[in-house]
Parts: structure tokens; C-alpha cells; sequence
């Protein structure tokens, strides 16, 4: 797309700029004066995978192993850890990327003004778990995060690890205001209808079926099937809002807003289900404030560097699966290095008793032998969502007009999600900082979308980022040092309307001659619970089938 467009139509098309404001800084494509770079991840490697590409090892090229993990994001190396917890250490994981986390990573910012920032690259906050989720509690309680429980029987989280206020701010005509509801101007209608929304989320928040159990929960294992909440995944937000007449266009902001948060989607594409359930299943009971925030300045990444804490020798970074093969007794796979060829003897054989599939669900059926041959229907109903993420080394911070910046700073009329503070946690005002700038690409095609990101070079993102944020922060880019971009191509499962209740999504979680899948995808919200629970249950039905005893997590 963009190699096609100049700068004012790349602008115009993905921030809908008025042409005089996309000309603003003039039409040409010259070079910033600034550095900066694309990171991962492996587009050219992977599409190799897609389109066939198959190896046989030599005969003195394999070895033996209990199980082999195909993926090294939070799914595989939450099975890792549950694994080892039960003293299995007979495994490798096998990750593509140089780095392990998948959208979980994080990076640290190098010599500079504003050197050693952590940063994320995706995922920033979990909110803090319940008693429903006990396998998280267990790895939480290991990083040290709780000062105790409440009434509840929950977790209270030590203060330093909760996202320090401001936590969020909204930029609308010219003016920062806090939160990310515009209360400043509301009419009396706007601020009914958001009383009734709020009420019909305490409503869900309160409901329970016939077991007890919750309409939202999180890990979403331990929510209702019930019929009622089921038929929510029927309509998009969109049209459930419409049924209730919340027609205030500042509460259906809000609610796209976080469609788009969360989902990468717009509310006309999200299943009403996922969007209720963004705002009820953090909420424990009717009226209470949602569960709070843990965050760290490089986001997740913080979670992903525990999982790997110990895993040297078992974490091979920079490595594909290019075949699993399921055989009587066992599983073969094939992997090779991400830089060998045939010729140099990279490719190399693992024969396993059990594999974990902890990659995406799309990806199953151009490594998994039977699966090429002949893919289940249920791998065509999983899509997914391309994000394009920048993060902007500032060498001081911007000006400000209105509420001071916050954790979470969000531009009202933009498609992006605008942009996190790394160093908020750290509590310094001023000086050096890294901003994480979010931009969910929401077409209605994922496959039209991804290209159009894949087409965009470093430069086009870099002037989307800063045409866009120069909106907020004229000053912005006289305090850039550097921007370094990544490019989501298959950033998230999209919880569209029918997807989460689908027969599908639900048959694609069991297991396969020996093959056994985790990942987020299988839940249809990508969330960091999400993942780890697929990731414990699927390593705990290795245990199982290995005859390795040990009690449940979950």
C-alpha cells in the first residue's frame, strides 16, 4: 500500500487526516534525522513455512525427548513451568524468534539519553487475578506480588506492583482530561445512558447460573455456558447496544475504544460476549471497582523473563518446527535453525513421547503432517489481528495542556489506542522516557489488513506514529532520539460475532494423536490468563498421558 502512497495519502488513509493537517509538515518522504529500526518478527522465515517448506534430518541428526513445546510465547513457557513443577524436565521448547515472550516481549532501550528503559512490544498490564484463577496466584506468589488476601478469599497486590495514578487520560480538542470517559460536556442524556450501561454490566456482574458459576470470568474455563449468555455471542456490540437505545456517542466511544483495546476490533466486529466481557469480568461483585492493574515498565515482560528464569538449555530460540509427525508410540518433529540451510546440516529430529502446540491455531496446518494433508474445518474459523507497535525514546518529555500524562494516554479522535509511559512505574515527572505508541489495523479483512502493515516500511510507521501524536504533542519530534517499530501480523485472535461459542474454537483445544494445543487463540480473548491456563492444562494432560502424577493447578 504505502510504497504506492506519499505521505500526505499514507496519513489521510491510515488516520483519516484532513489533507491540510496530513500536508502539514509537508509531502515528502526524506529521511528523519533520528534513528531507529524494524524489529521482528520472522515474516520472510514464516511465509517460507506456509509455503511448504520441508527438510529430512540425517540419520545421526536426532535425539530423544519427553515432550517437545512448539512455541516459546506465554502458553509454551507456561507449560514449561508447570512441567518443571511437577519435576518433568525431559522437554525443549522450540521458538522461532530470537527472543521468547511472543506478544508478551520487551526490549530495554541501549546507550542514549534514555538508556536502560524497559519497554514492552506488546502485552503491559494483567489485572490482578481472583481465587478462579489458582495456577496464576501460584506464579505470582512466587514473583512476590501479594500482600495477602481479601474477605473474598483474592489477592491483594503489594502496592508497588499496582500501575501507579494517573493511570489514564484522554486527549480531546486540544486538551488532556482525566480518564478515558469525556465527563467535561456531557449532556444529561449521555450521562443517564451511561448509568444504564453501568448498570447492565453489574447485572452480568451479579449473574450466576444454575452451579454458581460467573457469565465472564477470567480464565473464561471457569465461566457459564449457559444458553442465556451464550446467545450474546449472536450480535456485535454493536447491535446490543443498539437493542438498549445507548445511542451517546461519547459511552459508545468508550465501548469501542475498548473493543479495540483489547480485541483489535471495532464494536460493529466484536461479539457482544467479548465486549461485556472486557467490563464485567474484572469485577468481582456488583458496584465494585474493577480488579487493579499490575504492571511493570516493560510490560508482561516481566512475567515472560520469570517463565524463562532456569531454561537455557531447554529454550531454543531462533529455531522452526517445520514437521510434527505423529507415529504409533510417539511424535517426531522435525526443526531446523532459523539461518541453516539443508546444505549446513541445521535441520535436525526430535522423536517425542508428546508435543504441546502452543503456537497459534493458523499455523497448525503447515507443520503438522496430518493437518496439511487434510485441515480440520475449525483451523478456518480462527482469525486474527495485525497491531503495528512503536516505541519513541524521548529525550525529554512533551508539553502539556490540561491533565498532567498518565500511565495510559489516549487520543479521542484516532484510530490508534495512542500510547503507554514505560518509565511511570519508576515515578520521575521529568526527564528521558519511552512511549509505546498502539495502532490495531480494524479492517474487516485481516488478510487485507496484514498487508497493508506488511507493505509499510520503518519510515511509514514512523511518520502514522508521530503525525498522529503530534496532534496531542506538537513539540514530539524535536525530542525524539529513536524509533524502533514492530509489525504485528497475527497479533491476536478476534473474538468476532459466533466465534467464542463455536463447537470449533472448542474442538480445536483437544488432542491430536499425541498432540496436545495451548495457546490464547483457543479461548477467543487474548489476554496473558488466557494463555497461561492453556498452557498449565495442556501440560498437565502431558502429565496424565505420561503417567506423571500430580495434583491439578486448576
Amino acid at each position: 500500500m504505502s510504497h504506492h502512497l506519499n505521505r500526505r495519502e499514507l496519513l489521510i488513509a491510515m488516520l483519516g487526516l484532513p489533507a491540510v493537517m496530513a500536508g502539514c509538515h509537508g509531502a515528502d518522504r526524506s529521511e528523519p534525522e533520528f534513528g531507529g529500526t524494524l524489529v521482528g518478527p520472522s515474516f520472510e522465515f514464516g511465509h517460507r513455512l506456509r509455503d511448504g517448506w520441508h527438510v529430512a534430518p540425517s540419520a545421526d541428526a536426532w535425539e530423544t525427548r519427553g515432550t517437545v513445546i512448539i512455541g516459546g510465547g506465554v502458553a509454551g513457557l507456561s507449560a514449561a513451568w508447570r512441567l518443571r513443577k511437577a519435576g518433568c524436565d525431559d522437554f525443549v521448547i522450540v521458538e522461532l524468534e530470537p527472543d521468547p515472550g511472543g506478544t508478551a516481549r520487551g526490549g530495554q532501550s541501549g546507550a542514549g539519553v534514555s538508556s536502560k528503559t524497559a519497554f514492552p512490544w506488546g502485552a503491559h498490564y494483567v489485572p490482578a487475578p481472583t481465587h478462579q484463577h489458582p495456577a496464576l496466584i501460584k506464579l505470582f506468589n512466587e514473583l512476590g506480588l501479594f500482600d495477602g488476601v481479601d474477605a473474598d478469599g483474592d489477592p491483594i497486590v503489594a502496592e508497588q506492583f499496582i500501575c501507579r495514578d494517573p493511570s489514564e487520560r484522554l486527549f480531546y480538542r486540544g486538551r488532556w482530561y482525566e480518564g478515558l470517559y469525556l465527563y467535561t460536556g456531557a449532556s444529561a442524556d449521555d450521562l443517564a445512558q451511561r448509568r444504564r450501561f453501568d448498570a447492565e454490566i453489574d447485572h452480568w456482574v451479579a449473574w450466576r447460573d444454575d452451579r454458581g458459576r460467573r457469565a465472564f470470568a477470567i480464565p473464561t474455563a471457569a465461566a457459564t455456558d449457559d444458553a442465556e449468555v451464550a446467545g450474546l455471542d449472536k450480535v456485535s456490540m454493536a447491535e446490543w447496544l443498539d437493542a438498549r437505545q445507548l445511542t451517546s456517542p461519547r459511552l459508545r466511544w468508550l465501548v469501542d475504544y475498548s473493543c479495540r483495546d483489547d480485541y483489535g476490533l471495532t464494536l460493529e466486529q466484536t461479539s457482544a460476549w467479548a465486549g461485556l466481557f472486557y467490563f464485567a469480568s474484572r469485577v468481582v461483585r456488583r458496584g465494585a471497582e474493577a480488579r487493579p492493574l499490575i504492571t511493570w515498565p516493560g510490560g508482561n515482560s516481566r512475567l515472560v523473563e520469570h517463565l524463562c528464569s532456569g531454561l537455557d538449555r531447554q529454550l531454543r530460540l531462533d529455531t522452526a518446527a517445520l514437521d510434527i509427525v505423529p507415529r504409533d508410540g510417539g511424535v517426531d518433529v522435525v526443526t531446523i535453525a532459523r539461518n541453516g540451510t539443508v546444505r549446513d546440516g541445521m535441520s535436525r529430529g526430535i522423536h517425542a513421547e508428546r508435543v504441546i502446540f502452543a503456537a497459534p491455531q493458523f499455523l497448525a496446518r503447515y507443520v503438522v503432517q496430518p493437518y496439511r494433508q487434510n485441515p480440520p474445518a475449525h483451523l478456518q474459523k480462527f482469525r486474527y489481528g495485525s497491531w503495528l507497535v512503536a516505541n519513541l525514546f524521548l529525550r525529554d518529555r512533551p508539553a502539556e495542556n490540561g491533565f498532567p500524562l498518565a500511565w495510559d494516554n489516549v487520543l479521542y479522535d484516532s484510530p490508534s489506542l495512542g500510547y503507554v509511559v514505560a518509565t511511570h512505574q519508576l515515578g520521575p515527572e521529568y526527564g528521558p522516557t519511552v512511549l509505546t505508541y498502539y495502532y490495531p489495523l480494524c479492517d474487516a479483512d485481516p488478510r487485507r489488513a496484514r498487508q497493508k502493515l506488511l507493505d509499510m516500511d520503518w519510515r511509514d510507521c514512523v511518520e502514522v506514529a508521530l503525525a498522529d501524536l503530534s496532534r496531542a504533542h506538537p513539540d514530539i519530534r524535536s525530542l525524539v532520539e529513536r524509533i524502533d517499530v514492530m509489525r504485528w501480523g497475527h497479533a491476536m485472535i478476534r473474538p468476532e460475532p459466533g466465534f467464542i461459542f463455536r463447537p470449533d474454537r472448542r474442538a480445536a483445544a483437544e488432542p491430536f494423536r499425541g498432540i496436545h494445543f495451548a495457546n490464547t487463540d483457543l479461548s477467543g480473548v487474548a489476554l496473558f490468563e488466557e494463555a497461561f491456563y492453556h498452557g498449565v492444562r495442556a501440560a498437565e494432560e502431558v502429565l496424565q498421558a505420561r503417567g506423571r502424577k500430580s495434583a491439578s493447578f486448576l
